[in-house]
């Protein structure tokens, strides 16, 4: 028997890692790492780059140089978007993105902390500044979901709800359309595959609503958009996007 409520549990779980999984990092398999960490060391978890402005004030597509002001980049211009922003903590490439990819496709679930505290640490003194009502993340269609037996979105947006203390609805939008992966179209048939892809359930409860979408990657930004779409037709007064990654 488990004794000690969540803590004891959890002490157990750390053991069962460390049973199956040396504390060592498990990115370069030679600094020490553990369940805390995600199994990422130090050296490796320097090469995350996070994402500081200069930033497109809609998508927070990263710029280089200095620009002191808020703007628009040239695709959020020619696009009709209904999210109000999206931000990511971090750039998806090199180590980051490898964590992402085993995490998601290879059920590499030791890395959740890892990935988890970095959108912890970027998203949640932003939405300290204004008042959210819900996180919504986006979700995977039930085929998806059978076949992977858990949505990585999901995970992580509980992960930041428990820190920022507010509630996540993981039931509220749906995925109606099993589509093509998104990772070999372009911009313009990533957003077509998308169309009409998701649904939200649309009753009082989201009516005005604040929400917060959450997801691991953000692109082309086609996958939030249409989810934001949804989420704005079933009655959410606002909608703002938060991922893990950014995609340059």
């Amino acid at each position: 028997m488990i004794s000690g409520g969540p803590a004891g549990l959890k002490s157990w779980l750390d053991a069962a890692l460390f049973f199956f999984y040396p504390e060592v990092c498990q990115i370069c398999g030679e600094e020490r790492a553990g369940p805390g960490d995600g199994y990422v060391g130090a050296t490796c978890r320097n090469e995350t780059r996070f994402i500081q402005a200069p930033y497109c004030g809609r998508c927070g597509l990263p710029f280089a140089g200095e620009i002191d002001m808020t703007f628009e980049c040239g695709n959020c211009r020619d696009m009709k978007l209904a999210f109000r922003s999206a931000r990511s903590a971090v750039v998806a490439q090199g180590v980051v993105l490898d964590i992402i990819h085993r995490y998601k496709y290879q059920r590499a679930l030791w890395f959740e902390p890892f990935l988890a505290a970095l959108l912890v640490r970027q998203a949640g003194p932003v939405l300290a500044r204004e008042p959210w009502d819900l996180i919504v993340p986006v979700p995977l269609h039930p085929i998806k979901r059978r076949e992977r037996e858990y949505n990585q979105a999901e995970r992580l947006a509980a992960r930041l709800g428990q820190a920022t203390r507010i509630p996540v609805n993981a039931t509220l939008l749906r995925r109606v359309k099993a589509t093509r992966t998104q990772t070999r179209l372009a911009r313009p048939a990533r957003a077509e595959n998308v169309r009409r892809a998701f649904v939200a359930r649309p009753d009082d409860f989201l009516r005005g609503r604040r929400v917060v979408l959450v997801d691991d990657v953000f692109t082309t930004g086609a996958t939030t958009n249409a989810c934001a779409l949804a989420l704005r037709e079933a009655g959410a007064g606002e909608v703002c996007v938060w991922t893990v990654a950014r995609g340059l």
